[in-house]
């Protein structure tokens, strides 16, 4: 029997890669998204069910679940990776955007999650594969409310892999580095407000040197393949980092200490 996967965010990027990757390899594909009616390519395909899912509404999410069981009758794997990356001085943001960013990244990969819990456990089995970031392990400048998010879905993630071992699961974190889809594009949400002088500096800055950062950034067919490797290897690897940039900065974050590092990033952004 075909196993299935679960996917959030699979309107685009890592998430559409990784649907059509695992259609390709045979497996049954959920693919989830806030708008499916705008979706063309996911619904060509056999074996691939494209439904409405927006992680900030329980109501969706269950919906979504259910129809995926109903219709394939098991999932395998779950893919948490709905998400955006919110940058700007903390003092730019209103308290609602704030929100929203930890809803997004955060409260909704839990909601997700624990609808998916229960068929697991009755199966005794289930991979939950969670999309974090270099920016779970290291810090860009202005980037206190995204790197939040990932930071928590790193140790939410480590947290959860000893309970769902219990009953025969696992949780895998995956971390890319700069990838070709994520910022500039709808992922990436840029806040300022221009009478904070004090940060118009760091801003510029920070803003001529992303581009730079994203020159050598690898496609999402990258991470789809290491979520591949990840939901079928059998084994009990929990972070697995895609993209050559990416596992460079994890080797340098592990031999680094405080200072150095940010000292580097200081460099690189020329601050």
């Amino acid at each position: 029997m075909n196993k299935t996967i679960f996917i959030t965010g699979a309107s685009s990027g890592i998430g559409k890669e990784t649907a059509k990757l695992f259609q390709s390899k045979g497996w049954n594909v959920i693919a989830t998204m806030r708008k499916p009616g705008s979706e063309r390519e996911l619904t060509a395909l056999t074996n691939v069910v494209v439904t409405e899912l927006d992680v900030l509404d329980a109501n969706s999410i269950n919906k979504a679940v259910n129809e995926g069981i109903k219709k394939f009758g098991k999932i395998d794997v779950l893919l948490n990776n709905a998400g955006y990356g919110a940058y700007g001085p903390l003092e730019s943001f209103t308290r609602e955007k704030i929100v929203r960013q930890f809803n997004t990244n955060v409260i909704g990969l839990l909601d997700v999650t624990r609808a998916l819990l229960p068929h697991f456990r009755q199966n005794k089995n289930g991979v939950i594969i969670n999309i974090s970031s270099i920016g779970g392990k290291i810090t860009f400048p202005l980037g206190a409310l995204y790197h939040g998010t990932k930071f928590a879905v790193e140790g939410i993630s480590e947290s959860l892999n000893y309970e769902v071992e219990q009953f025969g699961g696992r949780v895998k974190i995956v971390e890319p580095g700069a990838i070709a889809t994520d910022f500039g594009g709808r992922s990436f949400d840029f806040s300022n407000d221009e009478t904070l002088t004090e940060y118009q500096p760091i801003v510029e800055k920070m803003l001529s040197t992303i581009p730079a950062l994203y020159q050598n950034a690898s496609p999402a067919s990258v991470v789809a393949e290491v979520i591949y490797e990840a939901a079928t290897d059998g084994t009990g690897q929990l972070r697995y980092t895609a993209g050559e940039d990416a596992k460079t900065i994890i080797a340098n974050r592990k031999q680094l200490d405080d200072a150095t590092l940010i000292g580097a990033l200081k460099n690189q952004f020329g601050l």
